[in-house]
Formats: C-alpha cells, structure tokens, sequence
C-alpha cells in the first residue's frame, strides 16, 4: 500500500465546526424554600395547610422509620438496610405527589413513600427480614424492591407502555440512585420510555455516592437531569433537600409524563448515613463534608419554613414521634408473630397446581416424619430474623 496517497491531516484551524458541549447547557436547580427557611412564595404549592403540616409528619416518620429499623437490624432482628437519612425531603416530596393509582418501582430507601402509598410497616419489616411473602406488596401499587442496581427501570418502562395501551391516566415512578444512571439498564429503559412516549417517571435521588464511589468519579456529566436529552425525553434538576421544590418538581413531572412525556427527575441530596448497614462511609469520605450537608437538613429547613409562616404551631412533633414510635413497634410485634412455615412448602410453590408425583412425595414426607419425629431435629425451619 502506498502511504503517499493518505490525505495529509490540515494545520489546526478554525473551519466552524461547533461541538456541542455540556458547558453550553443551563440547567437551574429548582428550589423553593432556601436553606435558612426563606422562600419564593410565588412557587409555595396550592395545597392546604393540613397538606403543608402533612410533609413535615410524613419525613419524620421516614427518619424515626431508619433510626428504629437501622437499631432492630444491630440487634439481629432484620436484614441488611438501607437508611433515606438525609433524603427525606426526596422521599417524601416525590412519593406525596403520586396518585394512589400510580406504580411505584422502588429501589430500597423511600420507606415513607411506600407506606403513604399503602403499604403496610409489617410487610416492609418482614422484607427486609428475606419473607418472600412480603414481596408480594400486598395492598399497594408497589413493584418489589430492586436489589441489582437499576434492573427495574426497563421494568418501570414496560408497566408504563402497558398502562398506556390500556388508557389508564396513571404513571410509573422509578426511584433510583445516582449510580444506577451508569448501567446499562438504564440506557435501556430510558431509550424505550422515549420512543414510545411512555407515562414514567424516573427519579434519581442524587445522594452524590453510588455505594463508595463519588458523584464526579462514575460519571463525566454535569449533572444526571442533563443525560434526558440524550432519549429525547424531559429533564428537571431540583433541590432534592427541599420538600416543597421536590413536591412541585413531581407534579410537573407527573402531568408531563401523563401527556406521553416521560421525565428524568434528578433531586440533589445527601446520603447521610452508610450505603447500607454493611457499609463503612468513614472509609470513604470525610466528617467535614458529612457535616456540611447536615447544615442542609432537610426536616430543619422546613420547620423553618412553617415557622416563617405561622405553621409550626400546628405541628406537635413529640406527639408524632410518639405515634411513629407505637407504629413502629406494632409492626415489629406483627413481623414476630408470622407463622413459620411447615413442611409442605417445600412442595408447594414449584407449580400452579401440586402435580401427581409431588403430591406422592408429599404423604411420604409426613409419613416418615410420623414414623422419625425425630427427624424434626434435623429440620431448619425458616428463620425469622
């Protein structure tokens, strides 16, 4: 081959090829209430004060919800758990915007959202104690949890297309993390939500780790809202520390999703706590900047905010506390009393109806163990916690 026939590369010059560049993008942050309580009162949501004054219960249940579940796991009495400490503003703000009719395809940490959604506090206990009973979200429009990073945003997607051939006016909301924008699922479900105008919501609570790894380390974009132009689908960056901002972000969300828009949502926040009650943060980042995000809480910025505007004496949050506390504790009572399952489970569940042969099996177990009971020795019934 002869090389002298290569095109020779020119000199650099200026020819008026503009790359697009992330830098050419403004994407505000949409807050309402500001960290020291003040507010824009143009954006207050148009809900009542009962509503207003319900926020601030709802994220304090969430908090009391992880304090108590984080101390029942260090006791032996749950699996491991993932604490929304430090989020509750996100999780309470997005879940509080949904309709009953809504799915939600959650991803470990909106215990509030679930619950708000009709989820009871003993099904949830008694999931992260590994009840598979308990993944069934009886009661609610809840999808179980999603345990491989953003495996349910395909999921989520598909549920929304189904929804829409079926003409329901409801929506899919995915939670997801910061991390989960880097897999491949996500891609995936977002690429299809766009082409096919699905009513989703994809929120990705920005809590700047996915596990141990920094915001700025696993991804080169700016922000996550910016990546929903990429599938031609809406993006809204919001304050994900301020119930109200994140509140109306969801609304808007939500009406746009319905109208065959499907959105990527991205509420900046802080994971305060460890990844999960296996997770050591300490080994990872530093006090200083665990510190500064505590001066951004978001139950304190918006106490503020109800002060400011004569709300606060509404609210009696020892009476709360007390009441999340006797929920809580009842549904640990309830989670104790699941009865343990018999010897026919290991038969039951392989087909929609016990075959012939599985039926045989089945009277020959029990007789051997009226013959052997002390065959029970040998027996491990399913743990409860």
């Amino acid at each position: 081959m002869d090389d002298s026939l290569r095109s020779v590369p020119p000199e650099s010059v200026d020819v008026g090829v503009d790359p697009l560049s992330q830098g050419d993008l403004e994407i505000e942050t949409y807050q309402v209430v500001r960290p020291d309580g003040t507010y824009d009162l143009d954006r207050v949501p148009d809900i009542d004060d009962e509503a207003l004054c319900d926020l601030y219960r709802w994220m304090l249940l969430q908090r009391v919800y992880d304090n108590r579940s984080t101390k029942l796991q260090r006791r032996g009495k749950l699996g491991t758990v993932a604490s929304g400490r430090g989020q509750e503003a996100s999780i309470v703000g997005s879940g509080y915007a949904l309709s009953d009719d809504d799915w939600i395809f959650p991803y470990g940490r909106e215990a509030a959202a679930l619950l708000m959604h009709g989820l009871s506090m003993r099904d949830l206990l008694l999931y992260w104690r590994g009840i598979e009973d308990a993944s069934r979200m009886e009661g609610a429009n809840v999808f179980g949890l999603a345990i491989s990073i953003g495996s349910h945003i395909p999921l989520a997607t598909g549920k929304a297309w189904g929804m829409q051939l079926e003409g329901e006016e409801s929506i899919a909301f995915a939670n997801l993390g910061d991390g989960a924008t880097s897999t491949g699922a996500f891609h995936e479900g977002m690429n299809f939500a766009g082409v096919l105008g699905a009513p989703a919501v994809f929120f990705c609570q920005n809590n700047q780790y996915a596990i141990s790894l920094p915001f700025d380390e696993q991804t080169n974009a700016n922000t996550v809202a910016q990546k929903a132009l990429a599938y031609g689908v809406d993006g809204i960056r919001v304050d994900g520390n301020d119930v109200l901002a994140v509140y109306n972000a969801m609304s808007t969300a939500r009406d746009r999703a319905l109208e065959g828009n499907p959105v990527l949502v991205e509420a900046v926040t802080y994971r305060r706590g460890a990844h999960t009650t296996s997770d050591d943060p300490t080994r990872y980042r530093e006090d200083d900047e665990v510190e500064e995000w505590k001066d951004r809480d978001p139950l304190e910025r918006y106490q503020a905010f109800l002060e400011q505007t004569g709300r606060w004496d509404a609210i009696d949050e020892d009476a709360i506390r007390e009441d999340v506390e006797e929920q809580f504790s009842a549904a640990v009572d309830a989670a104790d009393a699941f009865e343990e399952r018999g010897i026919e489970e290991i038969f039951a569940h392989l087909h929609e109806e016990m075959p012939a042969e599985l039926e045989h099996q089945l009277e020959e177990f029990r007789e051997l163990l009226e013959e052997r009971p002390d065959m029970y020795d040998y027996i491990e019934r399913r743990p409860k916690g």
